[in-house]
This record gives structure tokens, sequence and C-alpha cells, in this order.
């Protein structure tokens, strides 16, 4: 740009879509057609966000799968808000100590010996997302849950196309996937990365997800999987799993409501702890309501400044306490009110600086699906298997990829965020609204750990502060800090050298987070969807309609 002080430009790599009759918005084409499919067979968003998660445990095995964890974030046709929590807890066989920390310098989770929290049987929690899906769908649901699942079985059946997206990810762990007989006969066919454009099919899974359609949850939480599942984890020595039979039977997804926040005279919806993104989102907004964002102007050095300023408070509050509230005081009302923002203001430095702040460990590797229906019903829902392929290995004749959500706890005992049965694993998922006069205008979310919730506050800046469009919003470069170095996408690395001379150590990263989703909703019933170039997302819109009542052909 010539004007160095005209707001920066970028340009969109997708196209959003618009339509009155559904939207769905998932990180997967296959994912969002099965969305779409069950929306135009009478189901309404809830059943068309569960049909589009369990399409994309097939379609993005890397990401999410029914033995992970994750939330859902719904508004139901009349204004009430459920967050549906399907997080993963630990076993009840597990405490503090069963693993040995390797201990790091200036690692807030140090890593464990032989990797037991991180891959293989040891490293699998309790899981979440099937009980999850099962309860929200036959709770708010309108089909059967079996058809729900129908689609998810026919791409399991007939397979799929490998995308560049999923094929990178093998590759990029197939040192692991390798060790495991199971996982490597489907995802290392011939002994080798498949290649883009390639056939993948899931036989075994497709089996256990028919299963899944005619048992419900129970197939998995005490049924034939689950014990198939107890069964593989038993075979480790040393490595042995820890979750049981009766930890999957006993296993309850939880209806918790969310937190509301204001900013620029919106309401600002998350869900609660566990996750960190309804307090932290809110936090951030609070404070960022003091400034002229708008007259800074978009991707200028002086707001990029003051973002990563935001942002590290903002971490130094949730390292100082986050996590299960049933385990750990999170200060809600505390964090979340004015009183706490204008501290906060006056923790803002005119410089920055490293100030390192290690930050719980969570995987970057999840999905996201945003969803509404023409009668008002809105799912934004972030699930996981937590890193790329959970455990990396397969529970045999099952298809079943495990989490490996333990190392997302700490190993050192005696702290905030060390094992305990039955504790829930922290996270930063951020199903996202935003609401004007009490109606919906924003729904939206990603994956990306760590890097979720503070991207997505960026997201609700630029639509409510820089007055963006949907696609916009998501596409825009991102800047991310926990306090120490601040990492910035390619798109604001002519800022680069302005952070810098403001003490701040920066760094360019390809991405920031992973691919978001997000739907507008305008007040005549036409909806917007938007993908960003992060990741496979794709929308996919229904207009029109069945015909007007009492139409009929001539005879």
């Amino acid at each position: 740009m010539s004007d160095p002080a005209a707001p920066l430009t970028f340009t969109c790599e997708k196209r959003p879509a618009t339509g009155a009759g559904g939207m769905v918005v998932t990180n997967h084409p296959l994912g969002t057609l099965a969305g779409q499919q069950v929306l135009a067979e009478g189901g309404n968003a809830v059943d068309a966000a569960v049909a589009a998660l369990m399409a994309l445990t097939v379609v993005e095995p890397m990401m999410v799968g029914v033995a992970g964890g994750g939330l859902a974030h719904i508004r139901l046709p009349g204004g009430e808000h459920v967050v549906v929590d399907a997080l993963s807890t630990a076993a009840a066989a597990t405490h503090p100590e069963i693993y040995e920390p390797v201990e790091e310098p200036d690692a807030t989770f140090p890593p464990t010996k032989d990797r037991r929290n991180l891959v293989g049987a040891s490293a699998v929690a309790v899981p979440g997302n099937l009980a999850g899906w099962h309860h929200m769908q036959t709770r708010h649901g309108r089909l059967s849950f079996a058809d729900v699942v129908a689609p998810a079985i026919a791409l399991a059946r007939r397979g799929f196309t490998v995308t560049d997206y999923l094929a990178g990810a093998i590759a990029s762990q197939a040192a692991d996937l390798a060790a495991d007989p199971e996982i490597a006969a489907v995802m290392l066919p011939g002994g080798a990365p498949p290649q883009p454009g390639a056939r993948l099919v899931m036989g075994d899974y497709a089996a256990s997800l028919e299963l899944i359609a005619r048992e419900g949850a129970a197939a998995l939480h005490g049924g034939a999987l689950g014990r198939a599942l107890c069964d593989r984890l038993a075979t480790g020595g040393a490595d042995a799993g820890y979750v049981t039979l009766a930890d999957l039977a006993a296993y309850r997804p939880l209806e918790r409501a969310a937190i509301f926040g204001r900013y620029r005279g919106h309401d600002i919806v998350g869900p609660p702890p566990p996750a960190s993104s309804g307090v932290h989102v809110v936090q951030m907004l609070n404070m960022l309501e003091g400034f002229d964002l708008a007259g800074m102007g978009f991707g200028s050095p002086e707001l990029l400044h003051l973002l990563a300023e935001v942002m590290r408070v903002a971490f130094e509050d949730r390292r100082a306490a986050s996590g299960d509230p049933e385990f750990v005081d999170v200060p809600v009302a505390r964090y979340i009110s004015q009183a706490h923002a204008r501290a906060g203001r006056a923790r803002v430095r005119a410089m920055g600086g490293i100030a390192e702040a290690p930050q719980p460990a969570e995987s970057r590797d999840t999905t996201h699906v945003t969803v509404a229906d023409r009668d008002g019903m809105i799912v934004s829902a972030t699930h996981t298997i937590n890193g790329l392929f959970g455990a990396r290995f397969m529970v045999p004749g099952t298809g079943i990829i495990p989490n490996n959500y333990m190392c997302n706890f700490d190993p050192v005992p005696g702290r905030a965020l060390s094992i305990a049965p039955g504790k829930r694993v922290p996270t930063s998922m951020a199903p996202m609204m935003v609401l004007k006069d009490g109606r919906p205008v924003f729904a939206l979310g990603l994956p990306g750990a760590v890097r979720i919730f503070p991207s997505a506050m960026q997201a609700i800046v630029n639509l409510l502060d820089h007055g963006m469009d949907l696609q916009s919003a998501v596409e825009a470069p991102r800047i991310w800090t926990q306090g120490g170095a601040v990492e910035i996408e390619p798109g604001y690395a002519g800022a680069r050298a302005a952070l810098e001379a403001r003490g701040h150590q920066v760094r360019v990263e390809p991405h920031i987070g992973g691919g978001m989703n997000a739907i507008a909703f305008a007040p005549d019933g036409m909806m917007t969807g938007a993908a960003c170039w992060r990741a496979d997302g794709t929308v996919g819109a229904l207009g029109g309609g069945l015909a007007r009542p009492g139409v009929r052909f001539a005879i």
C-alpha cells in the first residue's frame, strides 16, 4: 500500500453462499453435504450438525471421532442457549502420578517418559463425543438417530476421495501410524501414505456406524464397541490404558448455561468453563471496548500491539485459573466484569516484550461445524480426538481411532490441571454466537487449540469494529500471543518491523488457528455462510423449498 496510514487490505480466497432454507458450514465438502442432506430430509439444525459431525469422523479421521470429545453451543428456536459439554474425562483408575514427567525448561506441561500421555493406550481418556451427539440429537433433533448417522455410513462403506489436507496429515504422522497394524492397513495402504485423489474405504468403521445407528451411544458406552475398545486398551502391558467399560457406561454429557457479555451494543455468547472461550473472549472484548479500534485502522501496528497486549492479559488470567469447575475455582463473574476490564486496560503496556507465559498443552487438530435452519435453531460445535489421529492406533475390527486427551492434563502432581479421576480436560474451544437486540447476527468457531479463542475474538472485532462482511472477517489475517513471541500471518508481515520496534519478538507463521466456519443472519431471514482458506471449509446453503400448499397437477 502506498499510504502507511490506510487500513490493510487483503483478498479473500473463497466465496460465501446465501439462502433462507438452512445453512451448513464444515471443514470438508462431504461433511457439509451430509448436513445438507439431513436438512433436506426435514431435519433441524441439531440433526444436520450431528450428521455433519458423524460424516467428518469418516472424511476427517485425523481430526474427530466418536471416541473423542468437544462442545456444542445450541440456540433453540425460542432463544434459549444450551452448551452440551461432551469433553473427555480422566478415567477412575487414573491419579496424578500415572506418568513420569520429563522436565523441560519453561514447559507448562512437560513431556512424559516414552510419550505415554500422547501415543498408545495409556494416552486415552474417557470419550464423550458420541454420548454428546446422541444426547443432543435425541433431545433436540427431529429425525431418528439412525437417519442422521446414515450419510456417514454411506461414506465409510463406499469410500471417499483423499484430499491434500488429509494426505498431508497422514504423511506427517506416518511413523506412529505404521507402528499399529490396524490403522496402518487403512491409512497407509501398501505401506505408504495415500496420494491426494486416492480412494479411502473404511469398511470396519461402516459396520461400527451401523451398530451405532441401531443402538445409539450405548454401542460404545457399555456395548460391543466399548468392550472392543477396552480390550484393546488392556493389551498395552506397561503402557496399558486406564479406561474401563465401567468408565464408558458411567460417562454423561452435561448441559451447561452459556456465558453472556456485551460489546458495542451486542450480546457475546460462548461456553463456560472448562472452556476458556466464553470467559476470556468476553474479557478481551471488554478491555477493547475502551479503545477506538476502527480509528486505529485494521492491521495497523498500533492495533496489532493492542491486540497482542490484550491477549497477554487474558492468558495471564487463564493461567491463574482455568479448568474443570468441579476441581478448579474459576472466578467467572470477576473475569467478565467491567471492573476487571478497567484493571486489565491498566495492564496494557506501551511497549511489548517477552514475558513468556506457557499455557496448558492442547492439540491444534480439531474440527468445527456451524449450522442453522429456517426455524431459528443454530448450532456452533467444536469436536476432536485431540492430536492428529488421536492416540494413533485403531481398535481392531471397529475402525475407531481413540483420543489422546490425557496429554491435555498436567503430568506433574499438585497443580490445578493435574490428573484426577473424573476431571474434564481444559479446552480453548470457542463455539460463539453474537446477538443484537436478542436476535442472532453471527455464529462462528474454528479449530486451533490455544489459538482458537483469540482468533474468534478477532473475527468479532472484524465484524463489529471494522465493518467487514462475513467472508472477509473469517479470512482476515490473524495475530496471536500468549505473552511470549508474537505470531502473525503473512498478511500482517508488513507490520513486523513496527511491532519489533515496540519490543515484540515476532514470528511469521503460515497460519494461526484453523479453518473458521461462520454464519451471518439478516433480519429478513436470509443467511450467509462463510469458510476460510485455512482448511477444506465448504458452505452449503439451502434456498427454495416445497411447493405452496394446495398446488396440484392438472388432470
